[in-house]
């Protein structure tokens, strides 16, 4: 672990430091004249690395730097800009161990859950690397009259691109979508999570390594005023966050008149139906339930169970949860982590205790385990969630779950779109025709079918992102490519003027050209 340092006079629990050297020197080019920020990590809750922030101006001085090295970029062909990313893709695997600790250190998850980012950076690398510059290349359309009219599709760059990185995902979420809009021909600048810059700061280090111009992904550090500032100020936003602060993104962004994309809220649903294999629903909703402590947006915080199969499901869930294990140690061994920090252990203290004063049932955890971390709680199982809890409607975005009884699939869907938020769900059932028919009916951006949420997720060929109020926009596949792109439509017309037919007055002219229609609609052509 090259970039942890451990004071051997005290207890090594309580002694995880970043390298300060390491931390300068991802620093050296941040424009950063701001206050320092100290973060801590969540194993222990001791300082973890010292940096310095961001103000305003500073993030201008970044803008103004990106818009400057994107005018080169820009002029790269778009199978060179692709070449990187395949190195990048091999830079993540093989310093793996590294990254592994430091999205552990700052977010406090277990590194099962934390390689779930390396190997989601390295996915999306190789998929862009491999499709990207055929989604990006010019296309050719017919035009209003056959032979005569030809349209081409170019797809420019919007610029400078804003990012304003969630701290759940350090890792993943601060180059996957940086990614796509580098390839794209924009530049970045990226203001992650105080709680996920080190992280990210690596990241972006590894990717100038890869091959990366400099200067071409500018980082800010700092938190809410930092971020505003991004987003005042960069030709498009990606944001990942609560859905409160996504909707004064979209507002911001949308007095600009530039465009965002925004992954919001979610209250995900997993319906295990009467049909359902229980050897696979039941460690498949563990997962679902419980990867990352829940603090992930695909999380499912609501297990819909089909009454004839509630019985026996119910009993092997519990029996599993009670079988996990929790560590904030820096090794393979542990099934969950821990929270990020004090505001999440509240928010998850106040939801089970709001939840158990007004009638639910605790049939697992629901305690906190300082003997482990400060900011641990173990996995917690609900029943007899009310509309009247807050829980029920609000995302608690740690490790509680609620789980609801019903007696056919038509209750289940109906449970499901019970909700302000619509960014994934989950369905288990043996007949995957029936599958396919009730993921098809709730309204979520990403619904699996027999698996929790990685599937629909690491399928990065199809698009990824919510409905309603969880975001705008989508990332993955071709969307997730030429939303930062600029579509620019330039037809040629030959031999005639559209709308001038030499020697034809105008109602000969209205004549000629209403059966010229006719005979295109009948010929089949669009």
């Amino acid at each position: 672990m090259t970039d942890v340092v451990a004071d051997p006079d005290t207890d090594p629990r309580a002694t995880y430091v970043v390298d300060p050297a390491r931390v300068r020197g991802w620093t050296r080019d941040v424009p950063a004249s701001g206050e320092p920020l100290t973060t801590h990590t969540p194993m222990t809750g001791a300082p973890l690395a010292t940096f310095p922030g961001s103000t305003a101006e500073d993030v201008g001085v970044a803008v103004d730097r990106a818009r400057a090295a994107q005018r080169r970029w820009e002029a790269v062909p778009v199978a060179d800009r692709a070449r990187w990313l395949l190195d990048l893709h091999d830079l993540v695997l093989a310093r793996q161990s590294e990254l592994l600790d430091l999205v552990q250190l700052e977010s406090g998850k277990a590194r099962a859950h934390a390689f779930e980012e390396v190997g989601d950076v390295a996915v999306v690398c190789r998929y862009y690397a491999r499709r990207g510059p055929g989604i990006l290349a010019d296309e050719r359309h017919a035009g209003v009259f056959p032979l005569l009219t030809r349209s081409t599709v170019h797809h420019h760059p919007r610029g400078v691109v804003g990012i304003v990185a969630p701290w759940n995902y350090p890792l993943s979420l601060a180059v996957t979508d940086a990614v796509p809009a580098l390839l794209a021909g924009n530049a970045v600048v990226l203001r992650p999570d105080p709680q996920g810059s080190l992280t990210a700061m690596a990241a972006v280090a590894l990717m100038v390594e890869a091959g990366l111009p400099d200067g071409l992904v500018q980082v800010v550090l700092g938190g809410a005023e930092t971020g505003s500032a991004v987003v005042d100020r960069t030709d498009y936003v990606c944001f990942t966050g609560s859905t409160a602060t996504g909707r004064a993104v979209a507002a911001a962004a949308g007095h600009r008149l530039v465009g965002a994309s925004l992954e919001l809220g979610g209250k995900n649903t997993l319906y295990v139906a009467d049909d359902a294999d229980l050897r696979r629903a039941v460690p498949g909703a563990v997962g679902a339930c419980f990867s990352s402590a829940g603090q992930l947006c695909v999380s499912t915080e609501r297990v819909v169970v089909h009454d004839g199969i509630a019985d026996e499901f119910l009993g092997r869930f519990l029996d599993a949860v009670a079988g996990l294990k929790i560590s904030t140690g820096l090794t393979w061994d542990a099934d969950l982590g821990s929270l990020v920090g004090p505001a999440q252990l509240e928010r998850v203290r106040r939801h089970v205790d709001d939840a158990v004063a007004k009638g639910a049932t605790v049939l697992a955890g629901g305690r906190e385990r300082p003997d482990l971390g400060p900011y641990v709680v173990e996995p917690t199982v609900l029943t007899g969630v009310t509309s009247a809890m807050a829980c029920r409607d609000e995302e608690t975005f740690g490790p509680v779950v609620a789980v609801y009884r019903v007696p056919s699939d038509d209750a289940a869907v109906s449970l499901a779109n019970d909700t302000e938020y619509g960014l994934n769900a989950s369905v288990w059932t043996r007949d995957v025709r029936r599958g396919r028919s009730i993921a098809g009916r709730v309204r979520a951006g990403t619904v699996n079918v027999n698996e929790g949420y990685a599937a629909a997720w690491g399928s990065v060929a199809a698009p990824m992102g919510g409905m309603k109020a969880s975001g705008l926009g989508r990332r993955h596949g071709r969307e997730g490519l030429l939303k930062y792109t600029e579509s620019q439509n330039v037809t040629v017309q030959g031999l005639v003027n559209v709308g001038d037919l030499p020697g034809l007055g105008g109602e000969t002219h209205g004549r000629v050209l209403t059966g010229a229609l006719r005979v295109l609609k009948a010929v089949g052509l669009p």
